[in-house]
């Protein structure tokens, strides 16, 4: 006898399975993040009771997380602890402790001894739903940094806009990040290589580069072809923002910022705003990757254009991440300053 079943019926089981286990995982991280908001608290709180007890504050936590992890097991390390203790000092409400974030995350972002930054870090984290190998990478290519910097000068409404909001993106310059980091590719950063395979290589580890890109990009294509009259042309990248709602043009050069790279992007977005673009399209973005821009160059070869045209470096490595800190140090120092 054939075994009938109503596949529909395994569908809806199924979708409501899934959605179920979901919420109960989401519900266990929020109760678990809580609960090591409130530890903190209750060991801060204690500490406080014995400040000046040298010996007490040398072996509390110690002789806590002994207790603590014969009784309820793993989790409950010196360290971990500790953690808990500076999860609870860096948010001075529970209310202000997201549970779509995983304690992982926040030890992660704990190791960030500025506020600013940190709270950047977890904005984004909840934004873009970084993973917690994502955070990290994202932090060790000194993201905040570089946004900061993507525009030649750091200044203190960008620091407080970053560290309220995240990454807010209105226009067309927040998506702009200098430098953009492909330390992903495994290109060997000394030795020569062709623009088709810096674009090759983009293309194979596609995800890693969506995320250097940035939120809200989706990948339309390659080598997209243009044709004026008899000739044809060809957008090395073609992205589109879902958040600006503009189709994003990426040229790839393997040289330094050259004016005719400048001339042939404009040309490639006029041919998208009248030919491609849909009613509710906003205009196209252009982005020309290359390995180094001066300054005075790339401001009489972008200025002037109607179109929102940008230029990045882009680097094979991690930066210097002591260098951008120092950049942006400045600012805070000044901002500092005017505040005292």
């Amino acid at each position: 006898m054939n075994e009938m079943i109503n596949t529909d019926v395994v569908r809806q089981i199924k979708k409501l399975l899934e959605s179920s286990r979901q919420k109960i995982a989401i519900e266990v991280n929020t109760t678990l993040i809580y609960t090591y908001w409130q530890i903190g608290k209750i060991i801060v709180e204690d500490e406080a009771m014995h400040h000046g007890d040298a010996e007490y504050e040398r072996n509390s936590l110690r002789r806590l997380s002994k207790v603590l992890t014969a009784e309820f097991g793993k989790g409950f390390s010196r360290s971990n602890l500790s953690n808990m203790c500076h999860f609870y000092l860096t948010h001075n409400s529970v209310q202000t402790v997201s549970g779509q974030l995983s304690w992982s995350h926040y030890c992660e972002l704990l190791a960030i001894s500025d506020e600013q930054k940190r709270n950047f870090y977890e904005k984004e984290s909840i934004n873009a739903h970084w993973s917690v190998r994502e955070l990290r990478r994202q932090i060790e290519s000194s993201l905040f940094e570089r946004l900061l910097l993507s525009n030649d000068e750091a200044n203190k409404e960008k620091v407080l806009s970053l560290a309220l909001k995240g990454n807010e993106i209105t226009k067309p310059a927040d998506i702009i990040r200098d430098p953009y980091v492909f330390e992903f590719l495994g290109l060997a950063e000394n030795k020569p290589f062709l623009e088709s395979d810096l674009e090759k290589a983009l293309i194979e580890q596609i995800e890693k580069f969506l995320l250097e890109l940035g939120r809200g990009f989706m990948f339309v294509g390659t080598q997209q072809r243009i044709t004026l009259g008899n000739h044809h042309y060809y957008v090395d990248l073609v992205f589109y923002n879902k958040i600006l709602r503009s189709y994003v043009l990426i040229e790839l050069k393997t040289t330094k910022l050259m004016p005719e790279a400048v001339g042939q992007l404009n040309m490639y977005l006029n041919y998208y705003a009248r030919e491609v673009n849909d009613d509710d399209d906003n205009p196209p973005i252009g982005i020309i990757l290359c390995t180094d821009k001066n300054g005075i160059d790339a401001e009489y070869a972008l200025g002037g254009l109607s179109n929102n045209l940008f230029a990045s470096k882009y680097v094979l490595y991690m930066p210097n991440k002591e260098q951008l800190i120092a950049e942006v140090e400045k600012v805070l120092e000044k901002w500092h300053h005017s505040e005292s």
